[in-house]
Order: C-alpha cells, then sequence, then structure tokens
C-alpha cells in the first residue's frame, strides 16, 4: 500500500496500512494466551461479587457470566474476520460504513470507553503497590483524602507509579504485548490452582458460599425477582468485552489464518471466563470461613496473606494488571486516535493520548458503587457500542458479503467516500439503535434529576447491547437496500 495514492495522506501511515505476510505472526495458541491474559483479571474476578451480591447464587452468577461471554464471542468472530482477511484494523474497517470521514466517530467513541477502562486498571494496579508498600511497611499510609479527588496522596503517588509503568510498552508497540501476553498465560493459570489449592488447606474446604441458595427462590429475600436482576446482569457481562468486540481487528489483523483466530479465540474466551467466576465464588466462599466475611476483593485478600505470599501474590497480580490494560485497553485506542489523524498521529502517540485521558477521568469514581459500575459505565457503554457492532457486521457480512477493495479505504474521494466521506445510512442506524437507551441511562446515571422515567424505559435499558445491536443491524441493512445509488454501486463494486 502506497501512501502516494491520490488524497490518501489524510487516511493512512504505516500503523494503520494492512499487515504485510512477515507480520502476520500469530497461532490460535497466540489469541488463546491473549485472552487468557485479559480475561484473569481483577476486573473480571469481581464480576460474580456484584451478581451475587445482587441475589444470585454462586452457580447462578458463574453460569451468568459464561452465556455472556459465549454471546459475545460471536460478533467477536465476526468482525474478527475482516481484520484477519483484509490485514487492517477497526478505525479503517469502519469506513467501508460509515465512510472515510464519519469513521472517525465510532472509533472515537471506543477510544474514550477504552480510555476509562485503562483508567480503571491502572487504578487497580495502583492500589496493588499501595496494598504492597502498607504490608512492607507495617501499617496504614496515606493521611487524609485530597479535597476534590477522594483519595489520599499515597494512593495519587501509586496510581501516577502504576501509569508510567506501562509507558515501557507504549513505546515498544504490539509485539512486546504479544511476548507479554504468551509468557504470562500460563503462570496466570498455574496461580489459580495454587491458589485454590491455599484457600482449600486453610479454610479445610471450599466455605459456606457455595451451599448459599439464590435469593431469588422462594423464602429469598428477592423471592420471583430473578429475571429482573438477570437480564440487567447478561447484558453488563456482554459489555464487559463489548469493547474487543468492535477492535478484535487490531489483533486479528496480525492472525496467520482464520482458522488460527477462530480457534484462538473460541478456546480463550467463554471457557476461562467462566472459570474464572467459578475461582471467585470458590475463594471468597473460603474467605468468609477464614475471615469471618466475604472478601471479593483479591488485592484485601492478598494484603491477609502471611510473610512472603503477600509479595508474591501481589506481584504477580501487578504483572497480571498490566499484561491486560495493554492489551485490552491501550491496543484498540491507540490504532483509534491514529485513525483521527493519521499524519499527526502515530500508534504510539495515540498510546500517550490514550494514557493522559485516563488520568483526567479519575477512575475510582467510577468505581465507588456497585449500581454505577454495572448500571451506569458497564451498560451504558454496551448502549453506544452495541449499534456500532450491528452496522459494522451488516455491512460487511450481508451488504459486502465479506468483499472489500482495500486500497479503497484509504481513498478521499473512492467507493467508501459516500457523501462527503459521510454514510448517512450508518449514522441515522447508530442514532435509532442508542435512542431508546438514552432515558434510561439517564435514569440510572442521574437518577435525581431524572426520577420519572418509565418503566418501559427502563426495561429497554437492562437489553441495552441488545437492543441497540438489533435496531441499528435493521434500520442499517433496510437503508442500504432501499438506497438505488448505493445499490449500483455494489453491483459495479463486485
Amino acid at each position: 500500500m502506497s501512501k502516494d495514492l491520490n488524497g490518501s495522506t489524510e487516511l493512512w501511515n504505516e500503523d494503520l496500512a494492512p499487515t504485510s505476510a512477515a507480520q502476520r505472526t500469530w497461532r490460535w495458541y497466540h489469541f488463546a494466551a491473549l485472552w487468557v491474559g485479559m480475561v484473569m483479571c481483577i476486573p473480571a474476578y469481581t464480576l460474580s461479587a456484584s451478581l451475587i451480591e445482587g441475589g444470585m447464587s454462586g452457580y447462578q452468577a458463574v453460569l451468568t457470566v459464561f452465556l455472556a461471554n459465549a454471546i459475545v464471542l460471536l460478533p467477536m468472530l465476526a468482525i474478527g474476520h475482516a481484520g484477519t482477511k483484509y490485514g487492517i484494523p477497526y478505525a479503517v474497517l469502519a469506513r467501508a460504513s460509515f465512510g472515510t470521514s464519519g469513521a472517525r466517530l465510532p472509533a472515537l467513541m471506543r477510544a474514550i470507553v477504552a480510555c476509562g477502562w485503562y483508567g480503571i486498571q491502572t487504578w487497580f494496579g495502583g492500589q496493588m503497590i499501595y496494598t504492597l508498600m502498607g504490608v512492607l511497611l507495617g501499617g496504614e499510609i496515606g493521611g487524609e483524602k485530597i479535597a476534590g479527588l477522594g483519595i489520599n496522596l499515597m494512593q495519587l503517588l501509586c496510581f501516577l507509579a502504576f501509569w508510567a509503568i506501562q509507558f515501557w510498552y507504549i513505546v515498544h508497540g504490539m509485539d512486546s504485548i504479544r511476548k507479554l501476553e504468551t509468557y504470562t498465560a500460563p503462570l496466570k493459570i498455574l496461580i489459580c490452582f495454587v491458589l485454590l489449592g491455599w484457600v482449600y488447606q486453610k479454610a479445610g474446604g471450599f466455605g459456606p458460599l457455595l451451599e448459599q441458595p439464590s435469593q431469588f427462590v422462594e423464602g429469598g429475600a428477592k423471592a420471583g425477582q430473578f429475571w429482573q436482576a438477570f437480564w440487567p446482569s447478561l447484558t453488563a457481562m456482554v459489555g464487559f468485552w463489548a469493547t474487543l468486540a468492535l477492535n478484535i481487528p487490531d489483533f486479528t489483523r496480525f492472525a496467520k489464518s482464520q482458522r488460527d483466530q477462530l480457534v484462538g479465540q473460541s478456546v480463550g474466551l467463554p471457557v476461562p471466563m467462566g472459570l474464572l467466576a467459578a475461582l471467585a465464588v470458590i475463594v471468597t466462599s473460603a474467605t468468609i470461613v477464614l475471615y469471618g466475611k466475604a472478601i471479593w476483593d483479591p488485592v484485601d485478600l492478598a494484603s491477609r496473606m502471611t510473610s512472603a505470599a503477600v509479595l508474591i501474590a501481589l506481584i504477580i497480580l501487578l504483572i497480571d494488571t498490566v499484561s491486560v490494560n495493554l492489551a485490552a485497553n491501550l491496543v484498540g485506542p491507540a490504532y483509534d486516535f491514529s485513525a483521527l489523524a493519521p499524519r499527526l498521529i502515530s500508534y504510539r502517540t495515540g498510546g500517550y493520548i490514550t494514557a493522559a485521558i485516563a488520568l483526567a477521568m479519575m477512575p475510582w469514581k467510577l468505581l465507588e458503587t456497585t449500581q454505577g459500575y454495572i448500571f451506569t459505565w458497564l451498560i451504558g457503554y454496551s448502549a453506544l457500542l452495541g449499534p456500532i457492532a450491528g452496522v459494522l457486521i451488516v455491512d460487511y457480512y450481508f451488504v459486502r458479503r465479506t468483499e472489500l477493495s482495500v486500497e479503497e479505504l484509504y481513498r478521499e474521494d473512492g467507493q467508501y467516500s459516500y457523501r462527503n466521506g459521510w454514510n448517512m445510512a450508518a449514522l441515522v442506524a447508530f442514532v435509532f439503535g442508542v435512542l431508546p437507551n438514552i432515558p434510561g441511562f439517564l435514569n440510572a446515571a442521574f437518577p435525581s434529576a431524572f426520577p420519572d422515567v418509565g418503566e418501559g424505559f427502563k426495561t429497554i435499558y437492562t437489553y441495552a447491547w441488545f437492543v441497540g445491536i438489533a435496531i441499528s443491524a435493521l434500520v442499517y441493512g433496510i437503508m442500504m437496500k432501499a438506497s438505488p445509488a448505493r445499490s449500483a454501486e455494489l453491483r459495479r463494486a463486485s
């Protein structure tokens, strides 16, 4: 691909260009390792906590997590196909449906969400350093909270320290991240078994939580309300990986073959995620016996271990958080920001922008309550990303039958320029997909300001990702089929 193509200097740089055969080095086990590395993370571990706190039994929580990840695997594989076939990242693939200029909108939306996640994971990493320092110094550290921030000085410094650690990988690029994921994935699996053995020995079994019945059954505190809790929980679990469902071409563009990305992702996502949820339930169950209360936070649990165990546990958690954060929350937005202005922003510069925005978002405030975490953050952004996925899938499979003109994706005056670079069908479909979820989001995020939202809108919001992807897919398909100009253009292209 030459950057001297007519008008392509605003759409092309070396990081966004299609991958060459020499760059396609990822085999199925690299993808499986990537997913094991991303799944084995603190937020994924704590997902089961939010479900059980909401009234589910341990078995219900594990099955809900597994089902959600089996669902989100489908768009993951579907969208990932384009990355492998054409060697292009998500921000370039979006040009086929949204237009060469319009694609900047979904790229920016996905990037901002990833910045939030990057900040959340960086906060967890900083908390591990904070906990480790407290254990090594033998007492509480920090002092009074800083006005306006809500955290103390030491928490802020530890957060900034972990934020700084990750810069090495921003500088050294994708291959350094692949190596980190491949080498650390087996270690994470081993540690899970070690942790299970530790709690079994210490607690003399796996504790009472496994026998705790669901609160939704007769006699429970929330009898008959299971489905009211299940659907928003399922949507939130789908939303957990909704960002990766969009930008998975950023990884699959390096796949050796379609089989490698299909097998690797199928092996690496649903089962490990379900097993991690089971691990969380089992370990937390044992903490009731050991400490008299359920401890869902693995950092808190690690701080209660004795001697060298706490040091080893926290160092492993630190390595884990670095590997997850870089793969899941840095690669995508780095490409997305680069696509906004390819002449000015490289992949590396996009990584710097991601890290800077993550600081400004104060991620600890997103995690203050379970309600805010699930209903405002996870479901809220799934309402934005679901419609984008619907447009991409319908365009790639039903409008274009998986056939794209790669050179045209880098031309400002080519097949995908539509009208001044914007495809109105994609924009209208996106808006229609998002609109039904706005009232429910406002009620969840600002209940005092929007208390009178109808029950119908609240119900729709609990299905936010599903509603968004279905409506946008339908609207986009109808509008593209009904456009005589587009139909003629597609016939000429084929």
